[in-house]
């Protein structure tokens, strides 16, 4: 008993475990119940910038504007206005702006409609013409992308004098003006011309290509070869050596290289050089009308031929749209791709960061 009693005034239970925890002290009752006041809570800090950044931003922002004022007011004045009254007048709309077309253009239809349309799709003639233009512009826009894509893997790969006089060669287009273009592959591919000449030489009968599809694609590549060669080739000197040396390093030959490495690499400049060969050949009327048959005929001919020729300004200008139709179902690869490498860039830099 003693021992029990000395181990209870040491603080010990008496069965020789440990002693409960004695309990926590309650909370101190809040000024507003007690109705005491407290100290004073410091003041919560503001959300969002200053007055004084709020100020600065606002004045940048207003200074872009007016920067950007001048030319978009310059496009939507001189190309979006135009574009928009274009576009009526082919559906009907004859007032106004549209009054002069219509009272001295043929066959005008008044009254809001797909008619002009209509009959353009119903016409054999300009489906001839629209199929024409389409393979022409399919044919042109394969080779040019082909031939820019060997002149930049053989300038990124070997370089050298072979890889400059390729280049050199294909950017000399670019300084000679279409219609002097459009005339010299005329003079090659014409019946007296160089290639009739130097077959006849060997006792060979070569076709005569001038004034024909064949001549149209020759100068439509002619024409395009320089942008994409420039395109193609600077992406792919932006490929970096250590991935084409590891490639190599684990076996890889050189058309693996090229398939796997540098053109993955190169895909955007790739979208963006066959988008803007397949609208530049679409609308081209230099090349075709030095070069081409009378018919079939490019729509970009066509439509100087209505405008101009036969007094319909109303089918020339459905035909534009119908040209612009295929050119903005190309660009929507550009824009896709385009979207997608700066997301991608985004994504990287907010990695790195």
């Amino acid at each position: 008993m003693t021992q029990v009693t000395d181990r209870e005034a040491r603080g010990d239970s008496a069965t020789g475990l440990p002693p409960a925890p004695s309990p926590a002290p309650s909370p101190a009752p809040s000024p507003a119940l007690t109705g005491r006041t407290g100290p004073s809570r410091p003041p919560r800090p503001q959300a969002g910038p200053p007055p004084e950044e709020r100020r600065r931003r606002r004045r940048a922002a207003w200074t872009g504007l007016a920067l950007v004022a001048a030319p978009v007011l310059v496009v939507v004045l001189f190309v979006g206005v135009p574009v928009v009254n274009a576009g009526l007048f082919s559906l009907g709309s004859t007032g106004g702006l549209n009054q002069a077309l219509a009272d001295i253009g043929q066959d005008t239809v008044h009254g809001f409609s797909f008619a002009v349309y209509g009959a353009l799709l119903g016409d054999p003639v300009f489906r001839r013409d629209l199929v024409a233009t389409l393979c022409v512009t399919a044919l042109s826009t394969g080779l040019t992308v082909a031939l820019a894509v060997v002149v930049a893997v053989v300038l990124r790969l070997r370089g050298g004098v072979v890889g400059s006089t390729l280049s050199v060669l294909a950017v000399v287009p670019i300084f000679v003006p279409v219609v002097i273009a459009s005339w010299s592959v005329l003079t090659f591919t014409d019946g007296q011309g160089f290639v009739r000449s130097l077959g006849a030489q060997v006792g060979l009968d070569l076709p005569v290509w001038g004034y024909t599809l064949v001549a149209v694609v020759f100068g439509s590549v002619w024409t395009s070869l320089p942008f994409a060669v420039l395109m193609i080739a600077g992406a792919l000197q932006g490929v970096p050596d250590a991935l084409v040396d590891a490639a190599r390093d684990a076996g890889a030959g050189t058309w693996r290289v090229v398939f796997r490495v540098l053109l993955p690499m190169a895909a955007t400049p790739l979208v963006i050089a066959t988008t803007f060969t397949v609208i530049g050949v679409l609308g081209s009327f230099t090349v075709p009308y030095f070069t081409g048959p009378n018919a079939p005929s490019m729509l970009g001919v066509d439509i100087a031929k209505y405008f101009q020729a036969y007094n319909r300004p109303q089918q020339s200008t459905a035909m534009a749209f119908v040209v612009f139709a295929f050119a903005a179902a190309a660009s929507v690869f550009y824009i896709r791709s385009t979207v997608r490498a700066n997301a991608r860039e985004l994504a990287t830099k907010g990695a790195a960061r």
